[in-house]
C-alpha cells in the first residue's frame, strides 16, 4: 500500500497507474476505521483496478470545536486494517493543503436537502461535508465513490453535490455494518463507556418497533412510541422521522406503497448516534 500526504504526489501516483478503461474506487474516511469501512474497501477492492481510500478528520463539518477535539484518531492502527484489506493508495491529506490559507470556500446548492434532520441540528454541517469531498474527487477522480447507508442523508447531499458541481463520478450506497447486538458501526461507539455501550442498542430497537408496526395509514404514533421509549432509556432525541426514501420528506400519512425509512438521531450522555433502516 502506498501512503501519501501531499496533493500533487497522489495525482502523479495515479496519473502512472491509469490504464485506458481501467477504474479506480474511492472510499474517504475520517479515520477511527472499523468493519463498516472495510466492507467498503472490499466492496471497492473487488469492483475496480485501483483502490484508493483517504483519512482526514474533516474541521468544517463540526459544529461543536469539542466534538473535533474528541474525534478518536486511530492511524496506526488504521493503517494496517487497510493493508490487510488490500488497499492500494493511502491519502492523508495535510489541512493547509485542503484548506489554503485566504481560499473562499465553495457553497452548494442543496436545496432543503441541508435544512432537515440532521440540517436543523447542524447548521453548515453538509456545506463542510461537501466542501471536503468535492476536494477529495477533484484529486484522486475516481470512477466511482462508496459510502456507508448508516449516514444516508449525507449520502443524499453528497449525490446532489455531485449534481451541482458537474462531478462525473458514480455513487455507490453500501449496506450499514452492525455489531451481533444490531448497534450500527460507528466511530463514535469507540466513546462509549460499558454501561452506555449497553443502552445505545435501544435506538435500532426503536427503529425495529416501527418498522414491525408499519401499517398502511397514519404513522404518527409510531414516531411518538420510539420517541418516548428513548427517552425512557435516558437518551435526549434530536429526531426520529419517517420519511421517503427518495426525497427525506416526512411522510405523516403512508399510501402501502412508496418506499419509506426511518431515521434516528439521539444523544446517550455527550455522544450523539445515528442510525436509520428502510421499513418496507
Amino acid at each position: 500500500m502506498i501512503i501519501i500526504k501531499h496533493i500533487e504526489a497522489v495525482k502523479k501516483i495515479l496519473s502512472l497507474r491509469y490504464k485506458p478503461g481501467g477504474s479506480t474506487g474511492f472510499v474517504p474516511t475520517m479515520g477511527a476505521l472499523h468493519k463498516g469501512h472495510i466492507s467498503l474497501l472490499e466492496i471497492c477492492k473487488a469492483a475496480n483496478d485501483f483502490c484508493v481510500a483517504s483519512i482526514f478528520i474533516n474541521p468544517t463539518q463540526f459544529n461543536n470545536p469539542a466534538d473535533f477535539e474528541k474525534y478518536p484518531v486511530t492511524l496506526e492502527k488504521d493503517i494496517e486494517m487497510l493493508e490487510a484489506a488490500g488497499c492500494d493508495l493511502l491519502f492523508l491529506p495535510l489541512k493547509e493543503e485542503i484548506y489554503p490559507a485566504g481560499e473562499t470556500p465553495v457553497h452548494y446548492e442543496l436545496g432543503y436537502l441541508e435544512d432537515i434532520l440532521e440540517g436543523t441540528y447542524r447548521p453548515g454541517h453538509f456545506q463542510g461535508v461537501c466542501q471536503v469531498v468535492d476536494k477529495l474527487l477533484r484529486i484522486v477522480k475516481p470512477s466511482t465513490l462508496y459510502l456507508g447507508s448508516k449516514d444516508y442523508q449525507q449520502c443524499m447531499v453528497i449525490q446532489k453535490m455531485i449534481e451541482v458541481s458537474g462531478n462525473k463520478v458514480s455513487l455507490q450506497l453500501c449496506p450499514t455494518v452492525r455489531e451481533p447486538d444490531g448497534l450500527a458501526m460507528s466511530s463514535r461507539n469507540l466513546r462509549l463507556d460499558t454501561i452506555e455501550r449497553k443502552h445505545a442498542t435501544a435506538i435500532i430497537q426503536a427503529l425495529k418497533h416501527i418498522k414491525n408496526n408499519l401499517t398502511k395509514g397514519q404513522t404518527d404514533s409510531l414516531t411518538t412510541e420510539a420517541v418516548d421509549e428513548l427517552k425512557h432509556q435516558g437518551f435526549k432525541v434530536d429526531y426520529i422521522s419517517i420519511a421517503d426514501a427518495s426525497t427525506l420528506l416526512p411522510v405523516s400519512a403512508w399510501d402501502g406503497n412508496s418506499r419509506l425509512i426511518a431515521l434516528a438521531a439521539a444523544y446517550l450522555n455527550d455522544i450523539r448516534l445515528i442510525d436509520n433502516i428502510e421499513l418496507n
